[in-house]
């Protein structure tokens, strides 16, 4: 990994891994809670919800928070089936009110037993220090044990199939990290910033093998952990905030 790499990543990290980085990012959505359960409950629509326009992303994700009385975890607990009428119009792209509806049943039944959604994810029971590929493997598991519609697994990606799970490691890098720019925001820690996998999408993909980071432009899980070894090289305990990087870089090529 050449110096001058390193310093036009860490560059590019410092530019959007800031406070004016959140108005225009689905992030801002989670970031307009105070509440942990509703910065997890927003942030895990936002983050599902984040492919597409930007724009239209976060006005979908707001309409969803206002639809839910901008209290999303007090709605998911309390809600009634009649207060569920009001999300059968909804729709983003391929996700429609059916996946809605199952991820609001999801996070109920996983609510009434748990007082975080970092349990879906890391259960004491399972393991105590997990990978994220063992993490994002047991969520994909644990999300769908209850009868759903086939489709909405589609939505739910898991490194078992060899998917990148972007939006989900967008989703744990929210979560997960910490710094003192205050983009993401570092609510759980059974899992350390050091085991984040970097998210992956078709440009960040094409972006890295270009900058030498990998030697594959196949958006999968095994890319996107090849990409993160790369990184580790040059931050071993946090390679996902090279995410501000690769993802700016990313979208100049996209446009």
């Amino acid at each position: 990994m050449t110096d001058a790499l390193k310093e036009m990543l860490d560059e590019k990290v410092a530019f959007y891994n800031r406070p004016q980085f959140i108005e225009a990012d689905p992030i801002c959505i989670p970031h307009s809670f105070s509440k942990i359960q509703d910065k997890e409950i927003s942030g895990l629509f936002a983050a599902t919800l984040a492919w597409g326009n930007r724009t239209t992303i976060i006005n979908n994700c707001r309409k969803l928070m206002q639809w839910m009385d901008n209290a999303p975890h007090d709605f998911i607990l309390h809600h009634c089936d009649t207060d569920l009428k009001r999300f059968l119009s909804f729709v983003h792209r391929t996700f429609n009110a059916t996946d809605l509806l199952y991820f609001i049943d999801f996070l109920q039944w996983h609510y009434q037993q748990h007082p975080s959604l970092q349990d879906a994810f890391v259960p004491e029971s399972v393991y105590t220090h997990p990978t994220t590929e063992e993490a994002l493997v047991h969520f994909q598991q644990y999300f769908f044990l209850r009868e759903h519609p086939h489709r909405t697994q589609k939505h739910v990606a898991t490194p078992a199939k060899n998917s990148a799970c972007k939006r989900l490691s967008m989703y744990l890098r929210w979560m997960v990290r910490h710094d003192d720019a205050g983009v993401d925001m570092g609510l759980w820690k059974k899992i350390s910033p050091a085991q984040l996998i970097c998210p992956l999408d078709v440009h960040v993909a094409r972006v890295s093998f270009r900058l030498g980071l990998t030697q594959d432009t196949k958006a999968n899980w095994k890319t996107a952990t090849a990409l993160t070894h790369s990184l580790r090289e040059m931050n071993p305990t946090d390679p996902s905030v090279y995410d501000f990087a690769l993802f700016s870089l990313g979208a100049e090529e996209r446009f």
